[in-house]
């Protein structure tokens, strides 16, 4: 993971080359697969009541239909097929092999030889798969051969076919699920995709001659009418159009981002940023509106955060980005003086500041950012609280983002190499991970908040490597020492009785390549602390054993594919859904993050950086958010708290410093 301290030569926010074809990992790709089958065993594990006695009478009507129709020629095809023996046979095992094993060459190839086309080809099958799976679970249907009366035989069960539907290996499928067709969906989305990415003409006539055969097949075997072969023709089409629909929405917010459009409340604002404190004493005057407007104007062509705005969202369509012509400058970068009387305010007074504008909810009719310029902070200091919406970049990003406003290289340039799992390890991790996730425990009761966006907001500053010399002695992690600071001092000043142990959600990165803006490359871990009376060097140690969970990443594999690549499969009022069921007080009490930050000078406009702290949304439903970035040598704290759980964060921050100096 990265923290404080920690370094890697990884792309941390790699922006979109138009034209550019890279692949996503194999290994993903394979637990989307995992995913996708999981979709169907948990329909077949929660079916709607009745399903049988509704599957044999939508069987039946349809039956009765064609034959209304005069076009039930399902009967006779199948009457002939059972007694030609070595061809019925023939038959039933193309019913179980072909679809499949077509529809996984065509995916292997497009991945291999068309990956400019893969992910638009692979979310048109995983749609398909997903409406088809809504048909069977809304309105299954009984096959002719299981219609009592209706004269069909099973030339499954007659051929004793391996593998196929009837036989021993796949007993216990879902044989309710005639309507549409997968067998012909599947051979026909093949078809449909080698017509349009260009296949050949003779593999696209031998393509066409599978539909057919898969068809002819489907009917004489007994398992489907020729109106499911209908159905599986619209189903196709439907994905097709839905991932057509999304290839086109190129300033389409990815789900991972859009996460926080969902869970944000008037309560719970859930933008992003940094105080960042100016060295005014070389300048002989604090920095002006003019001087944030300028270096800001200077980077809106190549910085599409600055201009663009949410465009008006649907239940069905996601959230986009659209041009925001006329920016309101007054608005975006105010300027506030602490002042008074001739003398700085002090931190206090910026620390109030802080946390009034965290508190509040930015307009989503207008970019999601703000940069204000705050003079009269102490003798020769100025600050600048830089705000962003986390829908367009998470902490990372946003330190990122300001250090391309100021002219400077990002973290990426400056950082060394993480080791990584290679893709098989990652894959297991990925599966292990989800089983982790599933079987988590939750917090055992809900920490107080309070029905408004009061905040309290403190900062302290150590010495970094101070920071490491004393977590070196203990054996553990910087991390480790902002946990256990954390705990302890909240056991000291916080209201009301506190559990014997709080899940603390601490975020890690996932640097990813992506499309898009700067975005959210995060994905969170649950760490337990405990609360109990005890010595805070057993509480450290207690800590240090409970986060090698942050370390194994199956958690956050497993966490990041789930918001960035299942996410993105659901339409976005059940993805609205997921979010506020996942994220919160349900699942954690607070939030602690330990980042990396500059190890080298920074100006903003002639004016040095003196450090920069982390600003962090506290949450839904929890009380804390404690951040840390590692600057210029410096472990740079900042903490926000609900009044109702902490009512003063300067004595948070006092507590916490005595509690090092204890451990000490």
């Amino acid at each position: 993971m990265l923290t404080a301290g920690s370094s890697t030569n990884s792309p941390l926010t790699l922006r979109y080359q138009p034209g550019s074809a890279t692949r996503p990992r194999w290994w993903g790709e394979l637990l989307a697969g995992v995913a996708l089958f999981a979709v169907y065993l948990l329909i077949e594990a929660k079916p709607l009541p009745s399903r049988e006695l509704r599957a044999l009478d939508s069987g039946a009507a349809i039956l009765w239909l064609e034959r209304a129709l005069h076009l039930d020629f399902e009967l006779p095809m199948n009457q002939w097929l059972a007694g030609q023996g070595w061809l019925r046979t023939l038959a039933n095992y193309e019913y179980a092999v072909t679809y499949i094993a077509s529809a996984l060459i065509l995916l292997v190839w497009v991945y291999l030889r068309h990956p400019g086309h893969y992910r638009q080809v692979r979310n048109s099958f995983a749609w398909l798969n997903l409406l088809a799976l809504l048909c069977f679970w809304l309105f299954p249907v009984a096959p002719p051969r299981m219609l009592p009366g209706a004269g069909f035989a099973d030339t499954v069960r007659l051929g004793h076919t391996v593998g196929s539907w009837g036989s021993p290996l796949v007993e216990n499928a879902n044989q309710l699920a005639a309507m549409p067709s997968l067998h012909v969906g599947w051979a026909l989305w093949v078809s449909v995709v080698l017509a349009r990415i260009s296949g050949g003409r003779a593999v696209q006539a031998l393509s066409a001659v599978h539909v057919l055969v898969t068809l002819a097949v489907i009917l004489a075997t007994g398992n489907h009418y020729w109106l499911d072969a209908a159905g599986a023709v619209v189903v196709v089409a439907a994905g097709v159009m839905i991932a057509d629909v999304a290839r086109r929405e190129t300033d389409r917010i990815p789900a991972s981002d859009a996460f926080f459009l969902h869970v944000e409340t008037p309560d719970a604002p859930q933008h992003v940023g940094g105080l960042i404190m100016l060295d005014t004493s070389r300048a002989g005057t604090p920095p002006t509106h003019e001087v944030a407007r300028a270096a800001i104007t200077a980077k809106l062509a190549e910085r599409p955060e600055f201009r663009k705005r949410l465009g008006p969202p649907t239940r069905w369509r996601r959230w986009r980005w659209v041009e925001h012509a006329d920016i309101d400058w007054s608005w975006h970068v105010p300027v506030f003086d602490l002042s008074r009387d001739g003398r700085p305010g002090g931190m206090g007074a910026l620390h109030r500041l802080v946390a009034e504008l965290a508190g509040q909810q930015l307009p989503r009719d207008r970019p999601l950012w703000r940069f204000c310029v705050v003079n009269g902070v102490e003798e020769d200091v100025a600050a600048v609280v830089s705000l962003v919406h986390h829908s367009v970049a998470d902490g990372i990003g946003t330190i990122n983002l300001m250090l391309d406003l100021f002219s400077s290289p990002d973290l990426t340039s400056a950082l060394g190499e993480v080791k990584r799992p290679g893709p098989l390890r990652q894959l297991a991790g990925g599966v292990l991970g989800i089983a982790q996730l599933a079987t988590d425990s939750r917090p055992q009761t809900r920490l107080p908040v309070s029905d408004s966006p009061a905040r309290e907001f403190g900062t302290l500053k150590l010495d970094l490597e101070w920071m490491r010399r004393l977590a070196r002695r203990h054996g553990v992690r910087v991390t480790d020492l902002l946990l256990a600071g954390t705990a302890a001092a909240l056991r000291r000043v916080a209201k009301g009785p506190l559990p014997e142990k709080l899940l603390v959600s601490v975020p890690l990165m996932a640097a990813e390549q992506r499309a898009g803006m700067a975005g959210n490359v995060t994905a969170a871990v649950m760490v337990e602390v405990p609360m109990g009376d005890m010595a805070e060097t057993d509480r450290l140690a207690a800590i240090a054993k409970a986060s090698t969970r942050l370390r194994t990443g199956t958690r956050a594999i497993a966490s990041r594919f789930v918001q960035h690549t299942v996410a993105n499969l659901m339409p976005p009022v059940f993805h609205a859904w997921f979010a506020r069921t996942v994220y919160g007080g349900r699942f954690f009490n607070g939030t602690a993050s330990n980042m990396p930050g500059a190890s080298w000078q920074v100006t903003f406009a002639g004016y040095p950086l003196i450090t920069a702290f982390p600003i962090i949304p506290i949450a839904p439903g929890t009380p804390f958010v404690v951040g840390v970035l590692g600057w210029y040598g410096s472990f740079s704290m900042s903490v926000a708290t609900d009044p109702a759980f902490v009512d003063d964060a300067e004595a948070f921050v006092k507590e916490f410093r005595k509690v090092l100096d204890e451990v000490a």
